[in-house]
């Protein structure tokens, strides 16, 4: 970890500026003055090597301004608010707003610098974790093409790794639009052949010399079968072959549709099936993980903006209110659809009439997307769900009966 020596000072008092920047420069710290909130604002930046000392009483914007102000820049950098009117309320505001630490002027130089350590320890910390996961997801297909937050998708992360470091045929499953050739172009991506060809095909009507003249077009690399269910019997036969050969390329198969049932009703070759499910990735709908919601918009917001060249529309609270409401049937595709057109200035609410649920309808499966998301969180612990959602013990429980959810379920 890299020792950090640099702290912002913030104060409008010239005398109190130089004698706290003297004080820090007797303990080996390294300080940068400024008088007041515009001075500060533009040396706050992301991944500041350092952290901000700021009185509070200062003319024009205050220290709890600039505190609002870093919270925005970078979350996790360590404001120190002083006062010279130090009273419990104000501790509590600031702590509350996320103040590192509160201390009331004159202050002991022991008890500032020993604040002002701890600050650029854990500012230390979070700067060493960001480079080290820029390093890891720089490398890690996974992580930088796979977006969400849900136990679901962290968990479908780690199985696309693990996948992808075993050699074999893969299957991967999931509702229709929930990016199963996306996640399967992941595991090439993430596996020894990622410089090889990554080469799609749809499953329907292809024969088997369709067949062959793909599996040579993905040589040293994989092949993709979207709808795998639907591949002519003949041609299954063929795949099954070259699967029992040593010199195929590596074989993934996208499929929506339950090849096991298929296989039950002989519409399917058993011995294939077996074969490409034996590494399976499935992809949670949409609606099994409505957390990733807000994530998954604005980064489809985001990006479709950039490509159209356009400055991204703020995001209400109300429209992510709106969105989660929806069941999403249409899964991501549907969402980034929904994001595309909000981003072009098109609306992100266009729902047919006959589809859009009253307002009681969209409350409660908001409310139903929050329980199950504070319940993942906590792992299927109620109590410490409960209290995520500030929600009294029994509430939470009648509003989990309302909505059939079960906490030992998400454990």
């Amino acid at each position: 970890m890299i020792a950090l020596r640099a702290v912002l000072v913030v104060d409008d008092d010239r005398a109190v500026r130089d004698a706290l920047a003297q004080t820090l420069d007797l303990a080996g710290l390294s300080a940068r003055t400024a008088g007041s909130f515009l001075e500060a604002k533009d040396l706050i930046q992301p991944d500041f090597a350092g952290v901000v000392l700021s009185d509070i009483r200062m003319p024009g914007r205050d220290g709890f301004h600039l505190l609002d102000h870093a919270r925005r820049v970078d979350a996790e950098l360590p404001v120190i608010l002083l006062t010279g009117e130090g009273d419990i309320p104000m501790a509590v505001r600031a702590m509350g707003q996320g103040a590192f630490g509160f201390l009331e002027k004159p202050c002991a130089g022991a008890d500032l610098l020993a604040v002002l350590h701890r600050a650029l320890r854990a500012r230390a910390l979070v700067l060493d974790h960001r480079r080290a996961r820029a390093q890891t997801v720089a490398g890690d297909p996974a992580a930088r093409l796979i977006f969400g937050i849900s136990g679901a998708v962290v968990a479908m992360r780690a199985r696309v790794r693990a996948v992808a470091a075993v050699p074999g045929a893969v299957l991967v499953t999931g509702p229709r639009g929930s990016g199963i050739s996306k996640v399967a172009e992941v595991i090439h991506l993430s596996g020894p052949d990622a410089k090889g060809p990554f080469v799609k095909r749809a499953a329907v009507g292809l024969d088997p010399q369709g067949l062959t003249q793909a599996l040579d077009a993905a040589a040293g690399g994989a092949l993709f079968l979207d709808e795998v269910a639907a591949l002519p019997p003949a041609a299954q036969f063929a795949l099954l072959e070259a699967l029992e050969g040593a010199r195929a390329p590596r074989v993934m198969a996208g499929s929506a549709a339950d090849l096991g049932a298929q296989v039950a009703g002989a519409g399917f070759n058993a011995d294939l099936f077996y074969r490409l499910a034996g590494l399976g990735v499935r992809i949670p709908a949409l609606a099994e993980r409505p957390e990733d919601i807000p994530v998954l918009f604005r980064h489809y917001v985001a990006q479709a903006s950039e490509q159209a060249g356009l400055t991204p529309p703020d995001i209400t609270p109300e429209i992510i209110a709106g969105l989660m409401a929806r069941d999403w049937p249409g899964n991501t595709r549907a969402l980034m659809s929904v994001a595309m057109r909000f981003a072009l200035g098109l609306g992100a609410d266009e729902l047919d009439e006959a589809e859009e649920p009253g307002l009681t309808a969209q409350m409660a499966r908001i409310e139903r997307a929050l329980l199950i998301a504070a319940l993942r969180r906590a792992g299927g612990r109620a109590t410490e769900a409960a209290d995520r959602l500030r929600l009294p013990r029994k509430t939470f429980y009648d509003k989990l009966a309302r909505h059939g959810l079960r906490p030992e379920a998400f454990r």
